[in-house]
């Protein structure tokens, strides 16, 4: 089982997703009937956060000193396999791009971007960036 814990530390998230939770624990059941997620039991944690947040964050373990959309925090630990790691989303990066397209649609881009890092894929060279994004598509059309 797929799950996922929820924190909201600003409160503009909720101007736009009522019930983060609720909306999330929908994706997630959508997430669990995908072939390559079916049966799959791990969980992660994930931050609905703001600018400011974000860009210590970043600055703190990325050492860039700038907003980003989303930050990935994969753990590898013996001692607990089943916790991939934590998700921070930005929303003012978020609102913003969804100005051109939907909110829901940018949020859920960005934390199953954020997922598949946690997952161990990443986009350093095209051929992964490729693969990436091809699955973050199939994931996102999925849930929707």
């Amino acid at each position: 089982m797929i799950k996922a814990e929820i924190v909201v530390d600003s409160l503009k998230w909720r101007t736009k997703i009522k019930n983060p939770n609720l909306y999330f624990k929908k994706k997630i059941k959508k997430l669990s009937t995908i072939k390559s997620f079916k049966k799959k039991n791990f969980h992660f944690t994930l931050l609905l956060t703001n600018k400011i947040v974000i860009k210590k964050l970043n600055k703190k373990f990325r050492k860039k000193n700038k907003e980003t959309d989303v930050l990935s925090f994969p753990i590898r630990s013996h001692f607990n396999e089943n916790y991939k790691g934590d998700i921070a989303i930005c929303y003012e990066i978020i609102n913003l791009r969804s100005k051109k397209t939907n909110f829901n649609i940018e949020f859920d881009k960005m934390w199953i971007h954020g997922l598949l890092h946690l997952l161990g894929y990443n986009h350093t060279k095209l051929k992964d960036y490729k693969q990436m994004l091809r699955k973050e598509q199939d994931i996102l059309k999925r849930v929707n």
